[in-house]
């Protein structure tokens, strides 16, 4: 039982960091090659509505959300 959550464990970290990857790699487009390069969507422009959305109208709360979310995956 151990191993298949172990298992499961690695399978999730994985697509995690390869969906943060992923992201990162879409910001870095966009900023050099301009909006809606990667794949024809805004990857700032998404991630910025997420980051209002959690934290409010000004952002500042949904912004420290984010930055402990990302802290916690680092781990």
């Amino acid at each position: 039982m151990e191993r298949i959550t172990a298992q499961i464990t690695g399978v999730i970290e994985t697509v995690t960091k390869l969906g943060i990857g992923f992201i990162a790699l879409g910001i870095v487009v966009e900023i050099i090659f301009g909006q809606g390069s990667m794949l024809g969507t805004s990857v700032v422009s998404n991630v910025s509505s997420i980051v209002s959305s959690i934290g409010g109208e000004n952002g500042f709360v949904g912004l420290i959300a984010l930055l402990l979310i990302v802290g916690l995956l680092r781990k």
